[in-house]
């Protein structure tokens, strides 16, 4: 008995040795492998560099190693405009700065929530940039302070913009000290994925591009017709042709230089536009920015109306207004044509800039403003050509006047569309499309008196009014409006302690503008009429993660949100039923068995 309970006191003695070791062991453990916070460690931020220290006076290359943790999606740096795009910034510091940010291609990724695939990164990528050290830099340790800012997404859910701040420690010394290089391989095979991705990326064009390209060459055929284009028709083409009856060689040349001339303006501002797009991305997130962009527009738009005039300076005018011979002169006439009428093309232009920007692809800004600019020179090129077409043009009149108001409502639309995020109901934001349709054709059909002494024009205005007024009707009905939603009540304080108290189960939905999965959710399941009528029966509460507010982490953390959509159902005692809660895009029924379950 004495051997066995010494036994047995051994045996409890060693279990208690392996107890206090396990402890200090597991402390260590978490200490160096912290666990992943909800939202801040989805992309974590490494700075690779080429070399130890760096000499005044030259360029050098580096990397920035992004680790994106499973199972989460960033969305590549070109998106559609209703998604953030991944930006990498770093704030420049005297005479040290970072440029020409190079991601690799990103993948195209098919969710079950998207019509189409998305261009995402997922896992590590490497992102390569250039270091540039001015000659009169500071010699010594400097820090420079870098962000990236981006969106994630699973194959389920998103989570909201997250920005991780990084920091890049340089050493900088003298020309002629010399430096050790450094992760040579991983520079090498950065280079070698963005080159072959490219090639292996290829040049897929589908349906929406072309549909694209089309609605520019559209677009400039319609400006080709503002009153700031149309009675240079004549000037022109009389230009072109020098006094001769028939069409020659001369007359092609010069067509073609003034084309090319007008698409490098206009291609140039499209670049622009595409390479500012990274920035335009990320600032249309600021409600501030999408305010003054829809005040922009509005006031482009009361100029096309004729509410205020928009001018260039007149010495501008007068110089790109003189006329030079040979073919020198009309390439410079293609070139200036845009300064010339941009009264009238300035506010459209403008329009289709931002659209580009948000777009973010270069090539996307060089071809669609190219094809523009086909658009709106293929008329005079074409009259030129065949010259005896020119006296069929219908004479400068009302008409003009009135294709730039048409322009107007263009620009109000956009306003209007721009204007989406600001408006958290889908209803107002809907309607809100459909009543600038309605009232641009009421408007351009009837009220407006421009060309009503032209039967024909008339009748085509009206025209083209009933088909506006038309087309917004149906828009409006298609849209989902005679199904009225879930009625949501914005978060507050005390309304799930106040539903426990009076034993009313709760809906609790946390959602977002940016989420695509949210949106179709919106539409198709909270929008249809026995969901709507069984969440009568609970309180249902909404939690827009839209725009970031004070409060938005305590909420997240005491209802432990990683990402939405999450619907969160509470029963009549104010406890969650763990059991029911949805992550994920759903379809009607499955929603409508867990309200079942709940009630």
């Amino acid at each position: 008995m004495v051997r066995g309970q010494r036994g047995d006191c051994l045996s409890y003695l060693d279990g208690c040795k392996r107890r206090f070791l396990f402890i200090p062991l597991l402390t260590l453990f978490l200490f160096i492998f912290p666990p992943f916070p909800a939202w801040a460690s989805t992309v974590q931020v490494e700075v690779i560099h080429s070399q130890d220290q760096y000499e005044t006076g030259k360029d050098y290359p580096l990397l920035f190693r992004l680790v994106i943790a499973k199972p989460w999606y960033i969305h590549g740096t070109k998106t559609e405009p209703e998604l953030i795009p991944t930006t990498l910034t770093v704030r420049e510091k005297p005479r040290l700065k970072i440029v020409g940010i190079q991601f690799p291609p990103a993948e195209s990724k098919r969710f079950d929530y998207a019509d189409r695939p998305t261009p995402v990164f997922s896992g590590q990528i490497l992102v390569r940039a250039t270091l540039r050290v001015a000659k009169d830099a500071a010699m010594g340790g400097q820090v420079m302070e870098g962000k990236l800012s981006y969106q994630a997404c699973s194959t389920i859910s998103c989570l909201p913009p997250e920005n991780v701040s990084f920091s890049i420690p340089l050493k900088i010394v003298p020309p002629g000290t010399g430096a050790t290089l450094m992760n040579q391989d991983l520079f090498q095979a950065s280079e070698r994925a963005i080159v072959y991705g490219k090639k292996d990326k290829g040049s897929k064009l589908g349906t929406g591009f072309w549909l694209t390209l089309l609605g520019f060459f559209v677009g400039g055929l319609a400006l080709s017709l503002s009153p700031c284009v149309y009675p240079l028709i004549p000037i022109t083409v009389s230009y072109f042709s020098q006094g001769r009856k028939k069409a020659s060689i001369y007359t092609l040349i010069n067509c073609f230089l003034y084309i090319l001339g007008l698409a490098i303006t206009n291609s140039a501002l499209g670049v622009w536009a595409a390479l500012s797009g990274r920035m335009v991305g990320s600032f249309l997130q600021n409600p501030w920015v999408i305010v003054f962009l829809v005040c922009l527009f509005i006031a482009l738009a009361l100029s096309s109306f004729g509410l205020w005039e928009f001018r260039l300076p007149a010495g501008l005018t007068r110089l790109v207004s003189k006329s030079f011979g040979g073919y020198l002169g009309t390439f410079f006439m293609g070139l200036t044509l845009g300064i010339i009428a941009a009264p009238c093309l300035g506010p459209f232009i403008v329009g289709l800039l931002t659209y580009v920007a948000q777009k973010g692809d270069p090539f996307l800004g060089f071809i669609s403003f190219f094809v523009l600019s086909i658009g709106l020179g293929l008329p005079l090129a074409v009259l030129a050509f065949f010259s005896g077409a020119l006296a069929r043009l219908p004479a400068s009149g009302d008409w003009m006047l009135w294709v730039r108001k048409f322009m107007g409502w263009v620009l109000l639309f956009m306003a209007a569309y721009f204007a989406k995020p600001l408006i958290y109901d889908y209803v107002i934001e809907t309607g809100l499309m459909a009543a600038v349709v309605c009232a641009a054709g009421i408007h351009l059909g009837w009220l407006d008196r421009t060309g009503t002494s032209l039967h024909r024009f008339s009748f085509f205005k009206k025209a083209l009014g009933v088909a506006l007024i038309g087309g917004s009707i149906f828009y409006f009905w298609t849209a989902g409006l005679v199904e009225k939603g879930i009625e949501w009540l914005p978060y507050k304080d005390g309304l799930i302690t106040g539903a426990a108290e009076g034993k009313k189960p709760v809906i609790l939905d946390f959602t977002a503008k940016w989420c695509e999965p949210c949106e179709i959710l919106d539409r198709n399941v909270f929008r249809d009429p026995e969901v709507v009528k069984l969440s009568r029966h609970f309180l249902t509460v909404r939690v827009d993660l839209t725009v970031p507010h004070p409060r938005q982490k305590e909420i997240l953390e005491r209802y432990g949100v990683k990402g939405v959509p999450t619907i969160i159902f509470i029963n009549k005692e104010g406890v969650e039923e763990k059991s029911l809660r949805i992550e994920s895009l759903v379809d009607k029924s499955e929603f409508l068995e867990k309200m079942k379950a709940l009630l």
